[in-house]
C-alpha cells in the first residue's frame, strides 16, 4: 500500500509552472530579474499558506492536521531512501549498479567506492528526509513543501543560472542546521568520540556553509562499525567493501531517524503535560 502511495509524489505541475513563467513574455523582464527565484517558488508557499490559514481552527484542527501529514508525506522523499538502497545492494550488474547509485544523490556523481556511497546515503537522508521534517516541525507544510520545491528548482535549467545559484545557497541554509541535528543524533547512535572528532577536525578551518562535517562524521561512524564486524567475525564473506559500507551507512540512518522521533515524541507528550 505505501508503495503505490509513494507513486502520488509528482511534481510534474511544479516543472509545468517553471516552464509556464518562462514563457510569458509580459513576465520576461522579470523572469530575468532579481525576482524569478522569489516568483517561482514564493506562489506556491503562498497558496500552501493561505490554505493553512484556511484550514485552522476549523472542525477542532481536523483539517489541518489531515492537510499537515498529507503535505508531509507529499514532500518526503520524493523517491524512498530505503528502496533505492536496497535495490542498489541487490544490483546484479555493474550497469546497474551504477544507473541505481545515480539515484541516491541527483546533485552529484556517486562512484561505487566506500566513501562515495556513504556520502550519498547520508546526503540523500539529508534531502529526502530529515530537512523536510525539520522544516515541516517549525514552519509546518510550507516548510516542507517550500524546501521541497527548492531543491527541484536547484536543479531545474529552466531558471536563469544565476537565480539557481541563490536557490542552492538559500537550500544550503535550510540544510545547514538539519545537518547539524543528524551529525548530533549520529553520535549518541555510534561512536561519539569519532564523531566529535570528525566534526572538530571540520570546524577548524572556521565555520563554512556546507555539510561537509556530516560526511567526515559518517565516514567515520562508518569505518568504526566495519572495523567492529571485522574483529568480531561478522563481515559478510565476499562481499564488496562499497556495498558493506552502503549496508551500515544506511543502518546509521535509520537510527538516527529513530533519535528524532523519540525526541520528537518527547516534545509532544511534554506539550500534552503542560
Amino acid at each position: 500500500m505505501v508503495q503505490p502511495l509513494a507513486g502520488l509524489r509528482q511534481f510534474h505541475w511544479f516543472t509545468h509552472w517553471l516552464h509556464w513563467l518562462s514563457q510569458q513574455a509580459g513576465l520576461r523582464s522579470v523572469w530575468q530579474g532579481p525576482w524569478a527565484a522569489t516568483i517561482s517558488i514564493g506562489v506556491p508557499v503562498l497558496v500552501i499558506a493561505l490554505l493553512t490559514a484556511t484550514l485552522h481552527q476549523r472542525f477542532f484542527g481536523l483539517p489541518l492536521f489531515v492537510f499537515s501529514l498529507a503535505s508531509l508525506f507529499y514532500a518526503w522523499g520524493p523517491r524512498d531512501l530505503d528502496q533505492d538502497v536496497d535495490h542498489l545492494l541487490h544490483a546484479d550488474d555493474p550497469d546497474s549498479t551504477r544507473e541505481l547509485a545515480a539515484h541516491l544523490n541527483p546533485d552529484g556523481e556517486v562512484l561505487i567506492e566506500p566513501a562515495s556511497m556513504v556520502s550519498a546515503v547520508f546526503a540523500g537522508a539529508l534531502q529526502r528526509w530529515f530537512a523536510v521534517l525539520l522544516w515541516f516541525l517549525l514552519l509546518g507544510p510550507m516548510g516542507a513543501i517550500g524546501y521541497r520545491l527548492l531543491t527541484l528548482a536547484s536543479r531545474d535549467g529552466q531558471l536563469p543560472e544565476r537565480h539557481r545559484e541563490v536557490i542552492r545557497r538559500t537550500r544550503a541554509i535550510l540544510e545547514w542546521p538539519a545537518a547539524h541535528l543528524m551529525t548530533l543524533a549520529l553520535a549518541l547512535v555510534a561512536n561519539f568520540d569519532n564523531v566529535l572528532a570528525a566534526w572538530r577536525d571540520w570546524q577548524r578551518d572556521g565555520w563554512r556553509l556546507n555539510i561537509d562535517f556530516l560526511f567526515a562524521a559518517a565516514h567515520a561512524s562508518v569505518s568504526c562499525e566495519l572495523a567492529a564486524e571485522a574483529a568480531d567475525g561478522d563481515e559478510p564473506i565476499g562481499e564488496a567493501p562499497a556495498l558493506l559500507a552502503l549496508r551500515d551507512a544506511m543502518s546509521l540512518v535509520w537510527r538516527i531517524l529513530l533519535v528524532w522521533l523519540a525526541v520528537l515524541a518527547m516534545f509532544v507528550l511534554a506539550g500534552w503535560a503542560n
